[in-house]
């Protein structure tokens, strides 16, 4: 019984491991429990209208961060309680008091956040080599978790600059008027609107935590504002200049590009302006 105790333990460490290499290391950033508890906490906050409105992406992210956490206690505690209490040495404790889980589970939890009231020191050789093991992995989650925070709000500081952009130019109706203006300046707007759209699209990719945060702001918010880079679109690529024909091809394709990747992962639709429209109905962000 103790081995299969063991291996479940370990199974469960490597489980949560796992996650968290997928969600912070991995290039495309998707961890399947990860998703699982995002998707979970962002359906809860659709529906109630996103009322939490901006404190649903960090939410969702700390509750990852609790799986984590609860992954690494459970199986570390499974792996210390085929030695409880034998394995073990009592300072000012008395061991039968406790359910045998119950005082693994504490002692998986004081190592993991590198406590060490000293009150229980391990004996049993294979696991004072295994208590400074989880010890360093409480270590690395709690640095895991400060630096998944600071890495999602650049992602989320490109997305809100796309999306001021194209409010600015959609106010001053900038679609309406681009035939009169010089196509070398029109093309170079384009080529930059284009580039933002690229990154945004990386950036879900890298960064699919992102998705989940709202805006407050409608001016901020890309899914309301993404329909006046499709009028800016349409209005240029069937322009006779080469500079704007060159510049709605890669706008064109950046959007495409955009809405593949929400579509893939996100929000489903027959093509780019349904997609746009469902991202924008998902964060309660229609025009």
């Amino acid at each position: 019984m103790g081995v299969v105790m063991t291996m479940a333990g370990v199974g469960v460490i490597v489980l949560g491991l796992r996650d968290m290499f997928h969600s912070l290391l991995h290039p495309e950033g998707q961890g399947s429990l990860s998703r699982l508890v995002l998707s979970g906490v962002w359906r809860i906050s659709r529906m109630t209208g996103h009322r939490l409105g901006s404190a649903t992406g960090p939410g969702g992210m700390v509750a990852v961060i609790l799986m984590w956490v609860l992954l690494q206690s459970i199986g570390w505690a499974l792996v210390y309680l085929p030695h409880v209490p034998a394995g073990f040495a009592y300072s000012g404790v008395e061991p039968a008091r406790y359910p045998e889980f119950a005082e693994a589970l504490y002692l998986s939890l004081t190592t993991l956040s590198t406590v060490g009231f000293g009150d229980v020191v391990a004996i049993d050789p294979w696991i004072r080599l295994a208590a400074p093991l989880q010890a360093l992995t409480g270590f690395a989650l709690l640095t895991a978790a400060l630096t998944w925070f600071t890495q999602v709000y650049p992602p989320l500081m490109r997305r809100r600059a796309l999306a001021l952009e194209l409010y600015h130019l959609g106010d001053a109706r900038y679609a309406d008027g681009v035939e009169e203006m010089n196509p070398v300046v029109v093309a170079g707007l384009m080529d930059r609107v284009s580039g933002q759209v690229e990154q945004v699209g990386i950036d879900l990719v890298q960064h699919t935590e992102s998705y989940f945060f709202v805006e407050k702001d409608p001016d901020l918010a890309l899914p309301r504002q993404l329909p006046r880079a499709l009028e800016l679109r349409n209005a240029i690529q069937h322009s006779p200049a080469p500079e704007l024909s060159i510049g709605a091809h890669r706008l064109s394709a950046a959007l495409d590009r955009l809405g593949d990747i929400l579509a893939s992962d996100f929000v489903t639709g027959e093509n780019t302006e349904d997609v746009f429209g469902a991202y924008a109905s998902d964060h309660r962000r229609a025009r």
